[in-house]
């Protein structure tokens, strides 16, 4: 068993954005820019901008996190939405998820310009994705496509099965790993025999945001695991991911542990998508 690490691979990758991302004044007159947008003070979305912040900072482009009350109003935030479309200094905006339930999550996402749609999640880049055209990848299935690559991990042929079908993670992470040629079963938490179903993966990928779900039943003997969840454990409190990691490691050839495994590299792929963005805006 080895465990995969996210935050090791991020910080490789961060290095060589660095490395480019020094040339860009020279080059280009200016540097790349992130605008976030953080509604309300959750404790989770409040520590995943500020590891976006440091990233930015890491690799040496411009960030602006916009910091609003929860009690905002879906119009007062649509416009400073506008605005930064407006602003040709600003190469990639993010609105961080979720949001209040008085706005519309559906209706913020598509207001993002959508060359300017780091997260991947604008109705157009979905569309693209799907139809194979030209677009911005999601951040998190992007992310996982690297970390299995990173470790020659075989996905063409592979039977893969996707836990979790949502439209972040889900299912254009199942998109992707059908690109890479697997074949792949996208499932849910009330799929008929799901782990007799899961333990037929070669690779399993659970995002389904349920603590410790998966168990040693679901999985494979030398099966790679990508745990995608963050939650807290119910009894500690601790972070703890989709899968019961000291239950199943052992089952496993490859793993991902939660915390520092997928989400440092969700947060290295933004910055990438940011500077493809800033590319393509010049």
């Amino acid at each position: 068993m080895k465990i995969i690490s996210g935050k090791e691979l991020a910080a490789k990758l961060k290095k060589n954005m660095a490395k480019d991302v020094s040339t860009y004044m020279a080059r280009f007159g200016r540097l790349p820019k992130l605008s976030v947008i953080l509604v309300g003070e959750d404790p989770g979305s409040v520590s995943y901008v500020t590891g976006k912040a440091k990233a930015c900072q890491e690799v040496g482009i411009l960030n602006n996190t916009i910091r609003f009350t929860d009690t905002i109003t879906e119009a007062e935030l649509l416009k400073k939405i506008e605005e930064l479309n407006s602003d040709n200094t600003v190469d990639g905006i993010l609105v961080q998820l979720p949001l209040p339930k008085h706005i519309n999550e559906s209706r913020i996402i598509e207001a993002i310009e959508k060359n300017k749609d780091v997260d991947g999640f604008h109705p157009l880049n979905v569309a693209a994705l799907w139809n194979k055209n030209d677009c911005i990848l999601p951040c998190t299935p992007k992310g996982i496509i690297k970390l299995l690559k990173s470790e020659n991990i075989e996905i063409k042929g592979k039977n893969t099965v996707v836990i979790g079908r949502s439209n972040i993670v889900g299912l254009p992470v199942g998109k992707l790993l059908l690109d890479e040629n697997a074949t792949v079963t996208i499932t849910h938490s009330r799929t008929q025999n799901l782990p007799q179903v899961a333990s037929e993966a070669d690779i399993l990928v659970v995002a389904i945001g349920k603590p410790k779900f998966v168990t040693p039943d679901f999985v494979k003997q030398g099966a790679v695991v990508i745990d995608v969840g963050v939650n807290r454990d119910i009894e500690t409190g601790k972070l703890c991911g989709d899968v019961d990691f000291e239950a199943c490691a052992e089952k496993t050839s490859f793993i991902t542990k939660v915390p520092g495994g997928v989400g440092p590299m969700t947060i290295c792929c933004l910055i990438e998508n940011t500077l493809e963005c800033f590319l393509k805006h010049l």
